[in-house]
């Protein structure tokens, strides 16, 4: 059975790396003064947080049509026996349903939306692993398998330089009540339930990395790990801290990513996050 990997543009993968792989990729959009365009096609990180600096109205995310995953399976279908496709958490966008409802429009393909829970290189490493066993042969509800198997310990944590964003884009859950007190602090956040929350409340930006340091070298005395460090518009700091952590941790495999248009709308400019994952041996 040939499987095609799909997935979005919130996966934050290069490009050469999708194309090296056959991984199919949707993008979601921004609406800025009233213009929408298609990340990481239409446009890229740099020049979307130069657009957005300063105090003007937030720019609003969409998530894909319908008919671009119909457009898309349809093209597929008669080369592909099956497709997975790979989305951002259900619980920030609607995109994982939307492929859900694509593939039932598509008939002749069979279509196997999978929903990340997470989202940025996160996502991108389940795209990466189902991706190389799809080139493996392996038959598709056995990838399924082994990307659930990926759950367990697949970890992401990040903090924001102004919650402001997540607050007015009202992807904040479950913490309205914190926001007064969060606010004045470099609170980490998580993925919890689908949703994004605070995991801990810490005074400064440089103990709330130590703190995500610490927890990625606890996972990393237990089992050999995959990691990518993800920065909003700072690829300096990034390197920074990619050079630093390559020292601590030489055993880690580590990466670099960003935040895109779509997740950098509700984070912000100067945001830095860290995921990891076990590393396949």
């Amino acid at each position: 059975m040939k499987t095609a990997i799909v997935t979005d543009s919130t996966a934050y993968l290069p490009a050469h790396i999708m194309k090296e792989l056959d991984i199919r990729m949707i993008p979601l959009s921004v609406t800025l003064n009233g213009e929408a365009f298609d990340e990481e096609i239409d446009i890229l990180s740099p020049d979307f947080y130069d657009k957005v600096r300063g105090d003007g109205p937030l720019p609003k995310s969409s998530q894909p049509p319908i008919g671009k995953f119909v457009e898309l399976f349809e093209s597929l279908k008669g080369t592909y026996d099956a497709v997975i496709s790979i989305h951002l958490s259900s619980g920030i966008s609607g995109t994982y349903a939307g492929a859900g409802l694509a593939g039932d429009m598509v008939e002749g393909l069979d279509v196997y939306p999978f929903d990340s829970e997470i989202s940025c290189y996160m996502q991108g490493f389940y795209v990466l692993r189902a991706a190389e066993l799809a080139k493996e042969g392996m038959a598709p509800d056995l990838i399924i398998a082994e990307l659930d198997e990926m759950k367990q310990t697949m970890r992401a944590y990040f903090m924001v330089d102004d919650l402001t964003h997540l607050q007015r884009g009202g992807r904040l859950s479950a913490a309205q009540a914190l926001i007064g007190g969060l606010l004045q602090v470099k609170p980490l956040l998580h993925f919890q339930d689908k949703v994004i929350v605070p995991f801990e409340k810490i005074r400064t930006r440089k103990k709330a990395m130590k703190r995500i340091v610490d927890l990625l070298t606890e996972d990393a005395a237990k089992m050999p790990l995959e990691a990518a460090i993800i920065h909003g518009n700072r690829p300096e700091d990034a390197q920074v801290w990619l050079a630093a952590l390559s020292e601590q941790l030489p055993d880690v495999k580590f990466t670099v990513s960003h935040f895109g248009p779509v997740i950098g709308t509700h984070l912000g400019e100067a945001s830095m996050g860290l995921g990891w994952v076990k590393r396949k041996v």
